[in-house]
């Protein structure tokens, strides 16, 4: 049976000055913003960056409430997570919770640019925040 992760769709990493990330990757790698929104849902802006065929997602709060912005403020600025493409969140989704891991989205919900999207809880993931991507 193959693997139901397709790609690495994107490195989240969240930023105090969603201005000053863009700046510096510009200026130190030639990156090009691709994607701007934003994510009423959660409370963020986001900017995606592209890196061949993924992304940087540079992901700042507006409301302080956000879990990005909790997240900011215990353990400052740096990666939040990563995301993997898969051909069907909803089947991903569904085998995590088979084997009984921890779940934050128990249905998937729309992500931004138009995807699908679902996160896995780090305590089942050997401390890492998991996003399932579905375009």
């Amino acid at each position: 049976m193959p693997g139901m992760l397709t790609e690495i769709d994107h490195v989240a990493i969240a930023v105090n000055d969603l201005e000053a990330a863009i700046a510096y990757y510009e200026t130190a790698y030639g990156a090009v913003v691709e994607h701007r929104e934003r994510v009423e849902r959660d409370g963020i802006d986001e900017a995606l960056l592209n890196v061949a065929e993924s992304y940087i997602q540079l992901l700042c709060p507006y409301d302080p409430s956000s879990t990005v912005a909790k997240f900011l403020a215990t353990r400052g600025e740096g990666m939040h997570h990563i995301g993997y493409r898969v051909k069907s969140c909803a089947e991903v989704l569904e085998r995590v919770k088979a084997a009984g891991q921890r779940v934050i989205d128990e249905t998937p919900r729309p992500g931004s640019r138009g995807t699908t999207v679902a996160f896995i809880h780090p305590k089942g993931g050997f401390g890492v925040l998991v996003e399932l991507v579905e375009e």
